[in-house]
C-alpha cells in the first residue's frame, strides 16, 4: 500500500471534519499530495466517514489515473487536481460544505474582511468562484481563478468551500477558520450590525 504515512493523515483530518460538522453524510472531500511522486491520496466517492479505512483512499495522478484503490475517487478529484497543478506550492487541499459559509456561497456573497486573522489566513476577504456543476472541469478551473496566485480559501458558488495549504494540516485549518468567520459575520448581519471591513 503507497503512502501509509499520508493515508493516516488523511483519514484522521476526514473523520475529524465529519465529526465537526464541516462535512455531512457523504459530502466533502480532502486530499493530500506527495511532493516526491506527485501522485494524490483522496478520499472516495460516496463512501460513509466513520466506515472508511486507510485502504479505502484512493491514488490518483493528477490527470485522475487511478494508481490505487478498488473504489472511485471522489467525485471532485478534477477540483483538487487543477488547483495542484496550478499552485505547485500546495500540498493539501479540503472541500466542505459547511453550513455559515455555503450559505454565503448560496447568496454568492463573498465573505469580507472583518477579522484580523483571516489576513494570515486567506490573504485577506474570500471570494465566491463561478457556478459550476459539481465534478466538472469548470469547478476546478472556477476555484484556481478565484484563488488566484495568493488566496488559500474560497467559496465555490452554490457549492460550498474550498481550502488550500502548503500542508494538509493548514488546510484544515482554513476550513475551520472560514466557517468561524462566516459564523461572526452572520451574528453581526442578524443582529442588524454593521462589520467593519478593512483590507
Amino acid at each position: 500500500m503507497k503512502f501509509p504515512e499520508i493515508r493516516k493523515e488523511v483519514l484522521a483530518r476526514t473523520v475529524e471534519l465529519y465529526k465537526a460538522g464541516l462535512f455531512t453524510v457523504t459530502s466533502g472531500n480532502l486530499s493530500m499530495l506527495d511532493e516526491e511522486s506527485g501522485l494524490i491520496v483522496i478520499t472516495p466517492s460516496s463512501y460513509p466517514y466513520m466506515l472508511m479505512k486507510e485502504e479505502d483512499l484512493v491514488v490518483i495522478t493528477k490527470d485522475g489515473e487511478k494508481i490505487e484503490g478498488d473504489l472511485r475517487p471522489s467525485s471532485e478529484w478534477k477540483l483538487h487536481a487543477a488547483i495542484y497543478k496550478a499552485r505547485p506550492e500546495i500540498r493539501g487541499v479540503v472541500h466542505t460544505h459547511s453550513p455559515y459559509a455555503t450559505s454565503l456561497a448560496v447568496k454568492r456573497e463573498p465573505l469580507p474582511l472583518i477579522l484580523a486573522e483571516m489576513q494570515y489566513a486567506f490573504g485577506g476577504s474570500v471570494p465566491v468562484a463561478p457556478f459550476a456543476r459539481p465534478g466538472s472541469p469548470e469547478v476546478g478551473s472556477g476555484a484556481v481563478e478565484a484563488l488566484g496566485e495568493k488566496k488559500t480559501a474560497a467559496l465555490m458558488a452554490n457549492h460550498g468551500v474550498v481550502t488550500i495549504g502548503e500542508t494538509l494540516s493548514k488546510a484544515v485549518d482554513r476550513a475551520y477558520y472560514v466557517e468561524d468567520a462566516a459564523k461572526v459575520y452572520t451574528y453581526v448581519l442578524s443582529t442588524g450590525g454593521t462589520p467593519t471591513y478593512f483590507e
